[in-house]
Formats: C-alpha cells, structure tokens, sequence
C-alpha cells in the first residue's frame, strides 16, 4: 500500500471540487493512502504561458517545497503533471536533481493507476459509451494514451473513437483567452467529431479541456456530455 500525495491542482480546487474528491476515492479503491498537503498551490503553468517564467519559478520552488518528500504526487490532470515534468528543472535549474527526482515521481491519475500501480480494475461498473478526448500535454509530453480507455473498459464501458481523438479541443489555457476565435473553432470541431460517435460521453483527463468543451456545449447544444474519466469511473463504483 503506497500513500500518494494528491496534487489537486488550481481547476479542480476551485471549480471542480467533486473530481478531486473522486480523484481520492480511485486511489483509495487501488488499495493506496491518500494525504492532502495544504500548503500546496499553483504549478505555474499559466504564469509561463503567459510570458511570466519569473513568478513561473517562484512556484515551482514552492511545489518542490511542498512535495520533496512524497513518495509518489498524483494529479487529475495531464496538464500540470507535464509541466512538473518537463519545465521544473529549466525553471530552477539551482534545484535541478530535487526537480528531477520530484517529476519522476509525479504522475497524471490514470497514469499512475493503469502504468505503475497497476490496477485497472478498481471495482467500477459502467453500461455506457463512452468517446476519449486525448489532452495535448498529457498525450504529447507525458505519453498518456491509452490508461483512460484501459480503465473505462476494464468497468465495462464501450469506448467508441472519434476521427480525431488526439486533435486540441482548443482551450491551451491562456491561448484562449489570446485568440477566441480560433480556441471556439476548435471546441466546436472536437463536439462534432465526438457527436458522431453517438456516445452517451465525451471522456477525459484535463478538466480544462473539459470545462471549455462544456461551455461550448451549452452554447451549441453539439456533442456528447464532456466528463472527467475519475468522475464517471467514480459514478459506477458501489460503495
């Protein structure tokens, strides 16, 4: 029984408090501890996208702070796991080995379930469909494909492939808010691909990508009901 370290990640944390909480329900039914360190905060990924890598570094010193110690860090999000992954040891490179070690213990959650807990069986039991949007950093910096889908069926869901699951759904944090034209074509695209599925969901591990894929639905109308996998593994779980 390993204690995991969650990372809840600002997104979760103040708008999608439920995923979080689900986050821990998926470790604890893998057999693991799940400790909440509180002094935790950003991971500074906004900040660098922004042009900002000062305060960027200002955070990932914190993180280090916070989470030395732990023996694995998880988070519900590809997103900031790739950031620790691939940006910690050129933001504070006086802390290079700390940074290193720390990112090689930090996972994304399906990651981490499917790839080195190994239990993609944690007891869920779905009858739905279920379509995957495969998030850029989680897909293209830490290699995350095919964990999510492994966990869904492994619960009985049918996972039914859009076109183009690995295409952006558009969000790129502040690229959204830089360019909205572009970012709501995108989300519209991504909604169709996976409206023609005929799926009952439209699954991921970014809650990002899935709050912007959200909103756009409720403005269009299109697509499957977008939902991160630890909530609609969470939702077949019976106890």
């Amino acid at each position: 029984m390993a204690v995991i370290a969650l990372f809840v990640t600002c997104v979760a944390d103040q708008l999608f408090p439920d995923t979080a909480s689900a986050t821990v329900r998926l470790l604890e039914a893998a057999g693991d501890t799940v400790v909440f360190p509180e002094a935790q905060t950003c991971c500074g990924q906004p900040g660098l996208a922004a042009g900002e890598p000062e305060a960027a570094a200002r955070l990932a010193h914190h993180f280090l702070d916070v989470f030395e110690a732990s023996d694995a860090v998880v988070a519900p999000s590809g997103s900031c796991a790739a950031m620790v992954h691939h940006w910690y040891a050129r933001l504070v490179p006086e802390r290079d080995d700390a940074a290193r070690e720390v990112a090689a213990r930090t996972f994304e959650l399906t990651q981490y379930l499917v790839d080195v807990r190994g239990a993609p069986d944690l007891g869920a039991h779905l009858d739905t469909t279920v379509s995957v949007h495969d998030a850029c950093h989680g897909l293209r910096n830490l290699g995350v494909k095919t964990a999510s889908r492994t966990l869904l069926e492994a619960a009985g869901a049918t996972i039914v492939e859009m076109g183009e699951p690995e295409t952006c759904c558009g969000f790129g944090g502040v690229f959204a808010a830089a360019y909205p034209e572009v970012s709501t074509r995108l989300a519209d695209a991504k909604l169709a691909d996976a409206g023609r599925t005929a799926a009952q969901w439209l699954a991921s591990t970014d809650l990002a990508c899935l709050m912007h894929l959200e909103g756009r639905r409720r403005r269009s109308g299109a697509g499957p009901q977008p939902v991160h996998v630890a909530d609609l593994l969470v939702s077949g779980l019976t106890q």
